[in-house]
């Protein structure tokens, strides 16, 4: 059930097939669009400490904003997928 193509980090990024049970976490800042889906996929994002997701579309004058953004986000106190104990503390830095 429910498949999707994604590029990562960009238009010369990475593409990437995502099914069913997996989980991307990606840093704010890294560029990412849906290439194609299936009809039955779903997706479903969560941000940290409330915040709420950002939309930009790579045109140059959206840079220095999105940059300000992002430096001040703080970094998780959960990794959302194993909570407390998880791995996402010691490798978001």
């Amino acid at each position: 059930m429910g498949q999707v193509t994604v590029i990562l980090g960009g238009p010369g990024g990475k593409k990437v097939k995502l099914e069913q049970g997996d989980i991307i976490i990606l840093p704010a800042g890294v560029g990412h669009k849906c290439l194609s889906a299936s009809k039955d996929f779903m997706c479903v994002g969560a941000y940290p400490q409330g915040k709420d997701y950002d939309t930009n579309f790579g045109i140059a004058s959206e840079f220095k904003k999105a940059l300000s953004h992002i430096r001040k986000l703080s970094i998780p106190l959960y990794d959302p997928v194993l909570g407390k104990e998880g791995f996402l503390k010691t490798y978001w830095k």
